[in-house]
């Protein structure tokens, strides 16, 4: 399987969904073991496998099509190596969802049938678009324009105010972002602000984070501009996947007033595998899961 290969991970009740894309048929494939694992509550993968084990004979004796539907693929392990590993796509992993009890199988599917057309769903396909596509190219780098720009292509069509400084005040867990009426001079500041080393790069986004500049969106607009000025400027971005959800928004809350948990998170997590059109697809993947509440 090349480095391009595109690879997807969804996350219902923080636990990882992994999903290939089928070129030649324009779909994704979706792991079964990362869903039976899901819907067993099971953190062992060899009692998942043998689950999904019983499951199929019991499947191939009731001439179930899912069995025939099924698929191998080959996928990355916790080893490091790649191992064929079934799979089924959209209309399969339905039907094995109604093979389970409860409610917990209704929610799935629930969350299954509409996580890709929700605005997040779709604002992810467009993030992915946007490693193929030569606008990325042409992304001004570190400034507000820039992130303009990212922002616009992430949410235009899906926001009216896509790529659009925001008018009105907005607070978080009671963290009160950059004020609305002074919002024009503080992004002046930002866009001032050096980005030659880690230190003046992480500072930038920190301040970046503290302006919020749009009504939604900032963190998953932001991300993607902090990477593309690690690549610019020291030829490496962030492995998002090596930071785990809590730490790293625990990291930003503290940010605002001390960096140290930060730039320890991110430096750790720095990669110079710049051009693995895998490790973007998954720090965007990564990125859409902080967001989620």
């Amino acid at each position: 399987m090349s480095n391009n290969t595109k690879i997807s991970i969804r996350f219902f009740d923080d636990r990882e969904v992994r999903a290939i894309w089928d070129e030649a048929n324009s779909k994704w494939w979706f792991s079964v073991l990362d869903m039976v694992a899901v819907l067993t509550d099971q953190d062992d993968y060899s009692k998942a496998r043998n689950y999904w084990k019983y499951l199929k004979t019991k499947l191939k004796k009731e001439n179930d099509e899912l069995v025939s539907a099924t698929n191998q693929l080959k996928l990355l392990a916790s080893d490091g190596k790649r191992y064929l590993t079934d799979m089924l796509d959209y209309n399969g992993i339905i039907a094995l969802g109604k093979q389970f009890p409860g409610k917990k199988a209704n929610r799935f599917i629930e969350w299954f049938t509409y996580s890709d057309e929700s605005i997040d769903g779709k604002s992810k396909s467009k993030a992915y678009a946007l490693f193929e596509s030569s606008f990325i190219d042409s992304i001004e780098v570190g400034t507000t324009q820039g992130l303009q720009q990212i922002h616009g292509y992430l949410f235009g069509g899906l926001y009216d105010f896509a790529g659009q400084i925001r008018q009105k005040n907005i607070s978080k867990g009671g963290f009160q972002f950059a004020v609305a009426r002074f919002l024009g001079a503080t992004l002046r500041q930002i866009e001032q602000m050096p980005k030659n080393t880690f230190d003046e790069i992480v500072y930038k986004y920190v301040e970046m984070n503290i302006a919020h500049p749009f009504m939604e969106g900032n963190g998953r607009s932001t991300r993607i501009w902090l990477d593309l000025m690690f690549k610019h400027r020291l030829k490496c971005c962030v492995d998002w996947s090596r930071i785990g959800k809590k730490e790293y928004l625990d990291a930003m809350i503290r940010s605002s007033t001390d960096s140290t948990t930060l730039k320890r998170l991110l430096k750790g997590s720095l990669t110079d595998d710049i051009h693995s059109r895998e490790l973007f697809m998954k720090g965007i993947d990564y990125s859409y899961y902080y967001e989620e509440e």
